[in-house]
């Protein structure tokens, strides 16, 4: 099943922007290098190095697994926000430029975040037999 709107595109920080809701049995492919670091022998097992994927390689979402929470950034925003609403009047001058101030260095972050919507997490299965669970959707497009 094709996805619907815009395809993925990429912002200067070389993160994915505008990526679409993916669904079960959409065929997917991986548009940027993924690292995977931390890869044992076992569960108690020795570390043994980090398996890389490379962009281009191809699947199908197994499972769409929920929406991911925002960033830290957006939520430490919307948490002053709702203290810049709430107490803003009553603040003394300085610790009210401080808080503007803090807010306005987050506001990009979460300005960001809302232009691109709810995130959510998939498991894939890679036409190679690998499976990748609790993928951030965004670094998949569909076919």
């Amino acid at each position: 099943m094709p996805c619907a709107g815009p395809a993925a595109a990429r912002s200067e920080a070389g993160e994915v922007a505008g990526a679409v809701a993916l669904v079960e049995g959409e065929r997917v492919r991986l548009v940027e290098d993924l690292a995977l670091g931390g890869a044992s022998a076992g569960e108690d097992g020795p570390l043994v190095g980090f398996l890389l994927l490379g962009a281009g390689i191809e699947g199908t979402v197994v499972r769409v697994t929920g929406e991911l929470p925002p960033p830290e950034e957006v939520r430490e925003y919307e948490r002053l926000r709702a203290l810049f609403e709430d107490y803003g009047h009553t603040m003394p001058a300085e610790s009210l430029r401080r808080l503007e101030a803090q807010l306005a260095e987050l506001e990009p972050h979460w300005r960001e975040f809302a232009a691109q919507g709810p995130r959510s997490s998939v498991r894939v299965r890679f036409d190679n037999g690998f499976v990748l669970d609790d993928a951030d959707a965004a670094v998949f497009t569909g076919l």
